[in-house]
């Protein structure tokens, strides 16, 4: 097997809807991804990065520009997913470095990111990456309309 980590294009999108469906639980409609992706691909605040085997997507990871007056520049981690098949084989971690390349080369301090309190799994995987926790949060949403 060889994986490589490379950026995002859009014939990608279908494989990030089935990423999003099967390993996150979001099940987004197609269409709709693709709209996003177009968006994402061209703001210039977003990077994604995705891994590949062969010509098949097996992952990926979507970080943007985190910027508030309280603290330096930073990327955000916005949601990573990995392909049941081809997880605990280094691609979450070499995606991870890829967005904290992208974070250095950028002038980012830091790179964070928010994982729910019931994915202790992925909360293991991140101290692994060298990722701390400090603090807990509840996400609050509302819907218009």
């Amino acid at each position: 097997m060889n994986i490589q980590i490379r950026e995002c294009r859009m014939e990608d999108a279908a494989a990030i809807q089935e990423l999003n469906r099967t390993e996150m639980g979001y099940d987004y409609p197609p269409d709709q991804t693709k709209a996003k992706l177009q968006n994402i691909l061209t703001n210039g605040h977003d990077k994604i990065f995705v891994a590949a085997d062969q010509d098949r997507v097996v992952g990926y990871i979507h970080a943007n520009d985190y910027d508030v007056i309280y603290a330096p520049h930073m990327k955000n981690i916005m949601g990573i997913a990995v392909s049941g098949g081809y997880k605990k084989m280094g691609i979450g971690k070499a995606m991870m470095a890829a967005v904290e390349a992208w974070a250095k080369e950028t002038g980012a301090s830091a790179v964070r990111l928010v994982s729910g309190a019931e994915r202790t799994g992925a909360h293991e995987f991140y101290r692994r990456c060298g990722y701390a926790g400090d603090k807990q949060q509840i996400n609050f949403k509302k819907h218009l309309g």
